[in-house]
């Protein structure tokens, strides 16, 4: 295998996200292939306790290891092996007394080698860390009696804990407890990326994630999922490689994408000025945008370089309709809603019956709430992307927000509905397009719940739609756009917090770390 086909393999890797039922099946072909489940168990045990042993290096701490009854436990019983092998002082717990025929080889011959084994889970309290490999992939009921009391026990101690794979009683797909979990520390998944492990759910429990390669062939992977898989996680690879940091050496500005940004009131006039900032820092070629003229002194102050439309304005100081003179079919992209209030209603209705590329945010997507009206999104002759928060989108999507047990699943299902590309805002951004394919933003951070910031992210997204349309190109659509803007505004909310703390991101603080953190990133 050459070095570049290494490299295709690792990024692949990065990027594909299962279920259960998926893994199953992936496993199953690799067994009957001819690879022996015990050599799995050893390679993927021994790669966890390479990391372990990464992460706590201190020879004399002290691990308590949990084992269950399936092949998790059998891992986990290579990883205690192996650590106890190599120096470290270890003790087991297993609460099973019916163990998988593997699981009870493995437990055995640490028996042999004088590995404590303990009656109450009370003896590990001292531990330094705990291992957890209670439970792995694929459980469906939830932790009851006995096991409930150990896992809430040992989520009550300080200690860390590492879960292998998953932390016990996590759903594998939606990320929910199964009644309780293991809140880990650490938990290395195996072999590919769970789904439930990038679910906003899951975040109280799987502490920092990771992927342990065990060498999962892509065949196996294509031949269950297909190529390329329909649920994906964004890497910084590829978000990166989709932004506008290439231009021609001749270039100008009218090729580098005209966005209109139609936003703000006199209640809500930092909507306009913050979404504005957002496709400033796109690197879009012209900037315009539309707001209420007691706006219009402000914005031309703190953005010279934009083209202001100051339009009429109703009693309540929202847009009452658009200039005569601004022709709407010039622009490369629209970014609409940001503070307009729904008193704008009739702008928002104009500027869904256009051609141009959209992102719809904010008050856009409370008239089509109101209105009933997101199957009209399907008529739309342009690309229409729309980013609603979790209230935004019951409203939009009632019968599939209530109940709502898989992020993933419910903006594949709006997608479909809407004909839009769908951005499901929240700590685990989940982004789909009409044709079923999900993308996963594995990183954010809870600085970016604050006012304001879904404003920049729209700004963000119209600049960089309008330079993809403005210059087209094969290997890059829209869907490809909207998943860079969102990691790239994630990772400038992940440096400003790391600046400046949880409670030091504002949405104007946000948008100057746009440039500084695509800087860190290149």
């Amino acid at each position: 295998m050459t070095a570049s086909t290494v490299l295709t393999r690792i990024q692949s890797l990065q990027q594909i996200v299962v279920t259960a039922a998926q893994m199953r099946q992936i496993e199953e072909r690799i067994f009957a292939a001819g690879l022996p489940v015990e050599a799995l168990m050893e390679k993927a045990a021994g790669l966890i306790a390479r990391r372990v042993k990464a992460l706590y290096a201190d020879r004399h701490q002290h691990l308590g290891v949990l084992v269950g009854p399936g092949h998790n436990g059998g891992d986990a019983l290579v990883v205690a092996r192996e650590l106890h092998l190599d120096g470290y002082t270890v003790s087991l717990y297993c609460p099973f007394s019916n163990l998988k025929d593997l699981t009870a080889q493995q437990y055995r011959y640490c028996q042999s080698l004088g590995i404590p084994f303990v009656e109450q889970v009370d003896a590990l309290k001292d531990c330094d860390v705990l291992i957890d490999g209670l439970f792995g992939f694929g459980l469906q009921r939830s932790l009851s009696g006995d096991i409930e009391t150990v896992v809430n026990q040992i989520n009550q101690w300080s200690q860390p804990v590492v879960s292998i794979d998953l932390p016990s009683g996590l759903h594998t797909d939606t990320g929910a407890a199964l009644g309780t979990a293991v809140c880990a520390t650490h938990t290395l998944c195996l072999g590919l990326w769970k789904q439930g492990l990038l679910q906003d759910q899951a975040l109280d429990y799987a502490g920092s994630i990771e992927l342990i390669d065990f060498g999962v062939p892509l065949t196996d992977v294509w031949a269950v999922l297909g190529k390329p898989p329909s649920v994906r996680r964004i890497t910084p690879e590829q978000a990166i490689a989709h932004l506008p940091l290439a231009r021609p050496a001749a270039t100008h500005k009218y090729k580098m994408g005209h966005v209109l940004l139609i936003c703000g009131s006199r209640r809500y006039a930092g909507g306009a000025l913050l979404t504005a900032l957002g496709a400033r820092a796109s690197g879009v070629g012209m900037l315009s945008i539309a707001a209420p003229k007691a706006l219009k002194a402000t914005l031309t102050a703190q953005l010279p370089e934009a083209l202001v439309w100051g339009c009429d304005e109703s009693e309540t100081g929202a847009i009452a309709q658009l200039p005569d003179g601004l022709d709407l079919s010039v622009y490369h992209a629209i970014a609409c809603g940001p503070g307009l209030t729904m008193d704008a209603h009739a702008v928002i209705q104009q500027v869904l019956s256009q051609k141009q590329a959209l992102v719809l945010d904010a008050d856009g997507l409370n008239f089509l709430a109101q209105q009933g009206t997101i199957p009209t999104l399907q008529t739309r002759q342009a690309p229409t992307v729309i980013t609603p928060h979790l209230g935004e989108f019951k409203r939009l999507f009632p019968d599939l927000a209530d109940p709502m047990p898989c992020r993933i699943m419910a903006a594949q299902a709006a997608a479909a509905a809407s004909g839009a590309v769908v951005l499901l805002k929240g700590a685990r951004v989940a982004i789909a397009d009409p044709e079923g394919t999900v993308w996963i933003n594995p990183q954010s951070t809870a600085a970016l719940a604050r006012g304001g910031s879904g404003d920049v992210l729209t700004g963000l997204l119209g600049g960089l739609l309008a330079q993809t349309i403005a210059a087209p190109s094969p290997s890059h659509s829209i869907l490809d756009s909207v998943l860079a803007g969102a990691w790239w505004h994630a990772q400038a909310g992940i440096l400003a917090m790391q600046e400046r703390t949880l409670l030091g991101v504002d949405a104007f603080t946000l948008s100057q770390y746009l440039l500084p953190a695509l800087i860190r990133e290149i």
